[in-house]
């Protein structure tokens, strides 16, 4: 009984050999396994073996599929853009733009490849009708409500105690503000200006003297700007676009002179009030409470927005808001959104 069975196994392992020899290939071999069996197998290193694994794949998407699944589902991702708008109180809202799916892209993207996990989308923007620049002169107080940003704009006139720890803060929270130059204070301290600069935060335009804008006259006010203005192209590189005036103080004469120049004139939705020397801890609650968004914080480079900074910041985000620069805020771009998929 011992002699047969050997000879059964010596038989069943002549059967595979002979198999494997007779097999144009090893993968020839796998793949009349794969046949008969119903089961995947795919080759690896020969020190390992071979690894069985549960066939999960799916029958191929036709182009036509796939085109025609986007195209359904492409007007659920669609929102329409927001145009600007002359508001009451507010005066200019920046518009927003709409968004919606590239179906071409999205296409290209996903053809030829599994999308058992889902179609990956492109998005393309769609810019509103009416942009800001569309408004004529008028100031801007906060962004548009549905972006959930806020910005920080630091003016800058006098005092350089609390600037650079305040850069500190900013760094460390990954924050870009946007800092407005009083010429005046700026031709002294050029080198605290690129400091600033190179910490990568927006550079604008506050007047020349810290005057009253709203008592000058055309020629006074073309002055005051453009002294400024010179010097921040010359001396730094920059190509401003923003105007803030000294005080909140304006006339429409002041807004319409900065809008011929290009300039689109800046106030704010919440104030610090940090030259009446509040405590930091009051400041950090008066803007956790009211930021929303839209905002455009106000501060200067103080012992009280120095001390507050990073509580404020802490709030700002706690509210699930992103913090840009003014220019950012005020753009009609959109925060982009996680990846999203269509599921096939």
């Amino acid at each position: 009984m011992q002699k047969y069975k050997w000879l059964f196994v010596g038989g069943a392992l002549g059967l595979v050999t002979w198999g494997l020899v007779q097999s144009s290939s090893m993968d020839a071999f796998v793949a009349s396994l794969d046949e008969r069996s119903g089961t995947a197998y795919r080759q690896v290193d020969p020190l390992e073996g071979f690894h069985m694994t549960t066939s999960t794949s799916t029958s191929p998407i036709s182009g036509e599929q796939l085109m025609e699944r986007i195209r359904a589902e492409a007007d659920t991702y669609k929102e329409a853009p927001i145009d600007a708008k002359v508001d009451r109180v507010w005066k200019a809202i920046p518009g927003l733009n709409g968004v919606e799916v590239d179906i071409e892209q999205t296409f290209n993207q996903a053809r030829g490849k599994d999308v058992s996990g889902g179609i990956p989308l492109v998005f393309k923007p769609i810019p509103p009708a009416v942009t800001l620049k569309d408004l004529g002169p008028h100031p801007v107080y906060k962004g548009n409500p549905n972006k959930p940003m806020a910005s920080l704009m630091i003016n800058v006139a006098w005092g350089n105690e609390f600037i650079e720890p305040m850069l500190d803060v900013l760094e460390k929270e990954d924050v870009k503000a946007t800092f407005f130059f009083d010429g005046s204070w700026l031709s002294k301290n050029i080198d605290v200006a690129k400091l600033i600069q190179k910490k990568g935060h927006e550079l604008s335009n506050h007047a020349y003297s810290h005057k009253d804008m709203s008592k000058l006259g055309r020629e006074e006010t073309v002055k005051e700007i453009s002294r400024t203005q010179e010097l921040l192209k010359e001396q730094l590189g920059v190509d401003n676009v923003l105007f803030a005036p000294p005080s909140g103080d304006f006339s429409d004469l002041t807004v319409k002179v900065a809008f011929e120049m290009n300039l689109q004139t800046i106030l704010w939705t919440l104030d610090t009030v940090d030259w009446q020397k509040p405590s930091s801890d009051s400041i950090v609650r008066k803007i956790g409470s009211r930021v929303e968004p839209g905002s455009l914080i106000l501060m200067h480079p103080t012992a009280s927005s120095s001390g507050a900074l990073s509580g404020m910041i802490q709030e700002i985000k706690r509210k699930g808001l992103v913090l840009g620069t003014v220019s950012e805020l005020i753009s009609p771009e959109r925060i982009p959104k996680v990846e999203r998929n269509i599921n096939f």
